[in-house]
C-alpha cells in the first residue's frame, strides 16, 4: 500500500470512528480538550502506540480500586483542576497553590500517568502577546510542580493563547475563567 493510500484510509478510518463515536443528544460540557499530537504521531498515521491508555485509579483518585480507567476518562473525571490566573500575570496566585498541591499529590500517586499543561488567556491583547503569556503561565505551573517532585519527563507545556476560550463570554467574568492553565491527561504508560 502507498504511502498516501495509508493516509486517505487512515483519515477515513478516522472520520468514521468520530462519526459513530461522536453522535450524541447531549454536548458534554465537561470533557477537556484533547492534547495535540506529538510530531511522532505523523510519522505513520497507522503505526499504534506503545503505551497503554489505561491505568487504575479510585473514583475519588485515593488509591487502586481494581477499575480500570481511560485517559478520556480521567479526562472528563476531573482528577485534575485548572489554576487561574489574574490579568497580564503568570504568578501562580496565593488561592491557587492548594489546587496545584492537589494536583501534585495526585501525580505522585500515579507516576504512570503523563500530563499536558495548555495555557490559555482571555480575548484581550493580540494573538502573539496571548500566545507567550499562554506559555508562560503553563511553564511556571510546571516550574511548582517540579518544586513539588513531579518529574518534567512527565509534563509537556503548550500555549493555546485566546484560541480555545472555556467561557465565550465577554466580561470580567468570562476572561477570569479562560486566563488559565488547563492540566490534560495525555498517557499512561
Amino acid at each position: 500500500m502507498t504511502r498516501m493510500s495509508r493516509l486517505a484510509f487512515a483519515y477515513f478510518a478516522v472520520a468514521v470512528l468520530a462519526v459513530s463515536s461522536g453522535c450524541s443528544s447531549k454536548p458534554k460540557p465537561s470533557q477537556a480538550p484533547s492534547a495535540a499530537p506529538s510530531s511522532s504521531a505523523w510519522a505513520d498515521p497507522l503505526a499504534k502506540s506503545n503505551e497503554p491508555t489505561e491505568i487504575t485509579v479510585s473514583p475519588d483518585a485515593s488509591g487502586p480500586d481494581g477499575a480500570s480507567v481511560s485517559v478520556d476518562d480521567m479526562n472528563r473525571r476531573g482528577y485534575l483542576k485548572d489554576v487561574f490566573f489574574d490579568l497580564d500575570r503568570s504568578e501562580v496566585r496565593g488561592d491557587q497553590r492548594e489546587v496545584l498541591d492537589q494536583n501534585a499529590g495526585w501525580l505522585r500517586r500515579h507516576p504512570e500517568v503523563r500530563i499536558v499543561i495548555e495555557g490559555h488567556c482571555d480575548e484581550r491583547g493580540t494573538a502573539q502577546y496571548n500566545m507567550a503569556l499562554g506559555e508562560k503561565r503553563a511553564q511556571t505551573v510546571v516550574d511548582y510542580l517540579v518544586a513539588l517532585g513531579i518529574q518534567t519527563s512527565r509534563v509537556q507545556v503548550m500555549s493555546y493563547g485566546k484560541e480555545r476560550p472555556f467561557s465565550h463570554g465577554h466580561d470580567d467574568r468570562a476572561w477570569s475563567q479562560n486566563r488559565r492553565a488547563h492540566f490534560v491527561v495525555s498517557a499512561a504508560r
